[in-house]
């Protein structure tokens, strides 16, 4: 069966375009339009599509609210359509908060060098969207915030005290813990904001972070996650050493290398390869762990479609280290730790609700 797509969107030049697109692939019909974002509520609520593409800034109702709204009375998956820029990702963060699970660039241009490949890049996304259950219970939202991450205003913290302690009993228990590496795309921003909040402030391990995201975004998610952690979390930056209870975000368009010694170990930012698909890459990330942690490294890989992450964390896996991926019914797409699973790589299969809390009983 076909899956059946509404298409939202001020312009109809670019309704036009993306309508074009879907169309073309036989596995996708589109059912219908709305020009802003109160049409948007109306007709998903009469032609109730799988999925829903959603401009950002529209007459009438913006797009954020209007998916916000969408999630209360008919939940539905709504891919959004933003700028990369500043403010675009401020923007994009909002509706991801408000029940979004998934963004592309709108300039097209800006989702592949290639314009078939874009093309099919935004029909994979909306199929696998597609088939995600979506829930009215609302995402929690990540604070707003223009501040450094390196400030963090006490009141705005939540207390250490009380983030989850228990976990459920884990086994195949290896050795100490010095790092801990999440990787995640599709789905990752409320994912990781998930697991990072149930962090304690005294963490006894640094964190590593790889979210397939642009570099436009980065900044803007970490300044938000910081806001809404225990844990200190900042956009990585090129020489500077791991601290204990601090998570390092990989730039986007950008790989982020661990580098230095074990009693220093530090963070390499670097441009990256051409020929690489993620920019960036939880591999180039994971890969580079062997060679000061490779037996004390907890790696993590969250909802993402695809595979990255499955070479590095079969490196890890070799050198000692415990790997673990999120269950097929917590993912948004159940595409990168379906590829740890099935490689026979992930120690424990954890669904995202019990991650956090494991994650803290493991280190």
């Amino acid at each position: 069966m076909a899956v059946r797509v509404l298409v939202v969107d001020d312009s109809g030049f670019f309704r036009r375009r993306v309508i074009e697109i879907l169309e073309a692939d036989p596995l996708i019909e589109v059912v219908g339009f709305a020009q802003d974002g109160q049409e948007a509520i109306e007709q998903t609520a009469k032609l109730k599509p799988d999925v829903i593409t959603m401009d950002i800034e529209m007459p009438v109702l913006d797009g954020i609210s209007a998916t916000r709204k969408i999630m209360e009375v008919t939940p539905t998956p709504v891919i959004m359509f933003s700028s990369l820029t500043t403010d675009g990702a401020k923007a994009t963060l909002d509706a991801l908060d408000a029940g979004a699970l998934d963004f592309l660039p709108k300039r097209f241009e800006d989702i592949a060098k290639d314009k078939d490949e874009a093309k099919k890049l935004l029909c994979e996304r909306v199929r696998s969207l597609a088939r995600k259950p979506v829930s009215r219970a609302k995402p929690q939202a990540i604070p707003r915030t223009t501040a450094s991450p390196a400030v963090k205003p006490a009141a705005s913290k939540p207390s250490p005290s009380a983030t989850p302690t228990v976990a459920p009993r884990l086994g195949k228990t290896k050795g100490s813990i010095k790092l801990l590496a999440i990787g995640t795309s599709t789905g990752g921003p409320v994912a990781l904001q998930k697991v990072l909040t149930v962090l304690p402030a005294n963490l006894p391990v640094p964190v590593l972070l790889v979210q397939h995201m642009p570099g436009t975004f980065t900044l803007a998610f970490a300044e938000r996650l910081n806001q809404a952690c225990a844990i200190t979390v900042k956009q990585a930056e090129n020489g500077e050493s791991l601290k204990p209870g601090v998570a390092y975000l990989a730039p986007g368009g950008m790989q982020m290398l661990l580098d230095g010694r074990v009693a220093n170990p530090t963070v390499k930012v670097i441009e990256s390869d051409p020929g690489l698909t993620y920019k960036p890459s939880v591999d180039v990330t994971f890969r580079s762990i062997t060679k000061l942690f490779a037996k004390e490294t907890l790696a993590v890989v969250l909802t993402g479609m695809g595979a990255d992450g499955r070479e590095g964390a079969r490196a890890l896996k070799q050198g000692g280290s415990t790997v673990w991926a999120q269950d097929e019914a917590s993912c948004v797409v159940y595409g990168m730790p379906a590829a740890i699973v099935d490689a026979g790589i992930a120690d424990e299969v954890i669904s995202l609700d019990d991650m956090g809390s494991s994650i803290v009983q493991r280190v």
